[in-house]
């Protein structure tokens, strides 16, 4: 039995062997469990040195209830599933990984765009179902000299950015937090979010669910848009205000969607938007790669054994306890 446990609170993967790979080198037993609720985390996860997640929740009534917890490590770039204030409260360090799926996730949302674009799932589907005949597709418009707008100028973003104007397109985002030379520097123009929402043909999601992001996009946005704007996200669903998005679709506000995250995961089938032809569904795919998932596996597992070996990880979210906790830097 190692000296550390560690549980993983809930995994969607096929394997867990690289984690296990890392952590037991740090001196640690790891516990995986599919945890759905906040009791099944606490019973399993009150005694651990570490935890990693997924989708389990960690609220503050779980973390209030761990005894020895050190670290939790999430599974991804986002961290909405962690109360992370109750961390910090706490003293337990959060952790994510910034830098991984940064091409996988602005290449999906780039073909989700492009898609969009040339009507290539209709026009797919239509060949399909014995219709040949490319006037279906009409209108579409040329792609290089249009607009694409980004909510959001974070990491992937910018990789987004990059590629889209590699097709001739312009960019312009919003981003309260990205310092204007940072955007000069990416020949992007930072606007207000209504702003961008009516010089986009493209509006593409990227912000960080939080209490000032949930329903970021919502009725007001979408009265802001060109009748011929498609919205495209590849960050979380909720962002969205996706009653007004229907809304808009069906009113015609906004020409489509492309969706690889909605409110509601699995998307129930009774939903609107499983019907509407100009809006493109995927199953919340766009992090994948087998180099991606590898990485990420790695990483996360990497920042609970940096912590258990006494050492500051290299990606933390609540770096205001840095100052507070006597880790070493690596």
């Amino acid at each position: 039995m190692g000296k550390f446990k560690v549980v993983i609170t809930d995994y969607e993967f096929d394997t867990i062997q690289p984690e296990i790979e890392i952590l037991e080198k740090a001196g640690a037993e790891v516990v995986a469990v599919q945890c759905k609720t906040e009791e099944e985390v606490i019973e399993v996860a009150k005694d651990a040195d570490g935890i990693i997640n997924q989708y389990a929740p960690v609220t503050r009534k779980v973390i209030e209830s761990l005894e020895n917890c050190k670290i939790i490590a999430r599974y991804g770039i986002g961290f909405d599933t962690i109360d992370v204030d109750a961390a910090t409260d706490n003293k337990i360090l959060v952790t994510n990984v910034t830098d991984y799926c940064l091409d996988e996730v602005s290449d999906h949302a780039f073909a989700l765009l492009i898609s969009s674009n040339r009507k290539l799932v209709e026009l797919n589907n239509a060949v399909k179902s014995g219709t040949w005949d490319f006037n279906i597709s009409k209108p579409i418009f040329r792609l290089r000299g249009s607009v694409l707008g980004l909510a959001g100028l974070g990491n992937i973003a910018q990789y987004l950015a990059k590629k889209a104007q590699a097709f001739g397109m312009k960019v312009v985002a919003y981003d309260p937090f990205i310092p204007v030379e940072v955007a000069k520097s990416l020949d992007i123009e930072l606007l207000e979010l209504n702003e961008v929402c009516k010089a986009a043909d493209y509006l593409s999601v990227h912000t960080p669910l939080n209490k000032h992001t949930k329903g970021l996009i919502s009725t007001e946005q979408f009265q802001n848009m060109k009748s011929n704007a498609v919205i495209i996200n590849t960050a979380r669903g909720p962002i969205i205000d996706e009653k007004a998005l229907i809304e808009a679709l069906e009113q015609k506000e906004i020409a489509g969607a492309a969706l690889d995250v909605v409110e509601v995961e699995p998307i129930e089938q009774d939903n609107p938007l499983v019907k509407m032809d100009n809006v493109i569904l995927n199953p919340h795919v766009s992090f994948y790669s087998d180099s991606s998932e590898l990485d990420l596996k790695k990483k996360t597992a990497q920042n609970v054994a940096d912590v258990l070996e006494g050492f500051f990880p290299k990606y933390v979210v609540n770096k205001d306890l840095k100052a507070e906790l006597r880790f070493q830097e690596r």
